[in-house]
């Protein structure tokens, strides 16, 4: 059980200072995982960078996800998505979640694109993984710019996820996978979403680090 996404994040970094050589670059997954990344980030005096993805919500119910979208296209689909959704109505739900990650790109990077990942370390962070939808589109991303290692971390996840994503990753850490997981919030005493503002916040934080050092 984690205090709050502070406490995680650098309990997170501690776990993964055999990096810090390398000089990684660490993603951050907005919102919640910018605050976790920061930490991690402070940890190994790394490069901290947002990405972009989307959960995909069903149409009768937007909160279920059914997959995810990540800002270079990179797409991941529930295995029954086809069977249940026509592709028409797929595609206005990926138009829609493409509007929503234009508007963060603008607002998390001022526009920029990401920096060049290939032959790079590379630790993709969350605050914790629920589905992975949003995980795994962000390490499609990442997969195609060809870099040196890529590990994903996160305080805690479901045992589901965690193999999925070992199959996609080169290291996976995870620091809780209780057994009885139903949501990220079970492993923090203190968890509350973030908004834009406080995400932007760590990530100008950050800048001031890394020009000051």
């Amino acid at each position: 059980m984690f205090e709050d996404r502070k406490d995680a994040g650098i309990k997170l970094g501690k776990s993964l200072k055999k990096y810090q050589g390398e000089h990684p670059i660490i993603i951050g997954i907005p919102r919640g995982g910018i605050e976790t990344a920061f930490y991690v980030a402070e940890e190994l005096h790394a490069e901290l960078v947002p990405v972009i993805s989307k959960k995909l919500g069903y149409p009768l119910n937007p909160e279920f996800a059914i997959g995810a979208l990540a800002e270079d296209g990179s797409l991941y689909l529930s295995p029954w998505v086809n069977s249940e959704i026509s592709s028409l109505e797929l595609e206005e739900i990926k138009n829609k979640a493409l509007e929503e990650i234009k508007r963060r790109v603008q607002l998390l990077r001022k526009g920029e694109p990401i920096p060049q990942l290939n032959d790079r370390t590379v630790i993709v962070v969350d605050d914790g993984i629920a589905t992975g939808s949003t995980l795994f589109t962000t390490l499609e991303l990442c997969k195609k710019q060809h870099p040196k290692k890529l590990i994903v971390a996160a305080p805690i996840s479901g045992r589901e996820a965690e193999l999925q994503l070992k199959k996609m990753a080169d290291e996976v850490l995870i620091l809780e996978i209780p057994e009885d997981f139903r949501a990220v919030s079970q492993g923090y005493q203190r968890f509350s979403n973030l908004t834009d503002e406080e995400t932007l916040g760590f990530l100008r934080k950050h800048e001031k680090v890394i020009s000051s050092h």
